[in-house]
């Protein structure tokens, strides 16, 4: 593992008499503690990277059904809270992601689910904003917009993200969500 080496040098550098002892920094506790654990990440990842597209897809058939109902339209309405809590909880996935790259700890089709985990959520945060401000250019728009189609590849990607990393913890309690992500 390579935080052995950050280990050792901390302990022989802290018990060593004639050094100053050195404090852990906050960046090395997280490293080393259980949350940043590759497989509480993974697990963590998963969850977020399958509800994330399903909070947001519903927020989207609601928000369909609102246009069609022809109800008054501003940004931050309750449906597109619900699409972009949604597009969050993706958010979060792909910087826990990103910080399993870092720690170079995931290899294969483990690695191509978080990649596109991670990609995905950026292109949703990305044509979040746009889509905030094509509302306030143009008010209301249509149910296919241009600000609404990179926002879709974003959530398609990171959902098949999501399956892909818990088609790999299969294995574990969590292969319970693989008809969730399907689902989403």
């Amino acid at each position: 593992m390579k935080l052995d080496f950050l280990n050792w040098y901390l302990y022989n550098v802290s018990n060593t008499p004639s050094k100053k002892k050195i404090k852990m920094k906050p960046v090395s506790k997280f490293v080393n503690s259980i949350f940043a654990q590759t497989t509480t990440l993974i697990s963590s990842i998963s969850v977020l990277a399958v509800f994330g597209p399903f909070i947001s897809v519903s927020g989207g058939f609601w928000d369909a059904i609102s246009h069609l109902l022809k109800e008054p339209e501003l940004f931050w309405t309750i449906q597109h809270i619900t699409i972009y809590s949604g597009v969050s909880l993706v958010a979060l996935a792909a910087i826990l992601g990103i910080i399993l790259l870092i720690k170079k700890s995931v290899h294969g089709s483990l690695k191509t689910g978080i990649s596109l985990v991670i990609a995905g959520g950026i292109i949703q945060l990305v044509a979040g904003f746009a889509d905030s401000l094509s509302h306030e250019v143009y008010g209301i728009d249509g149910l296919i917009s241009w600000s609404h189609q990179p926002l879709e590849l974003g959530l398609i990607m990171a959902a098949f993200g999501g399956f892909l990393i818990l088609k790999n913890r299969e294995h574990t309690k969590l292969k319970i969500l693989i008809p969730i992500s399907i689902i989403s």
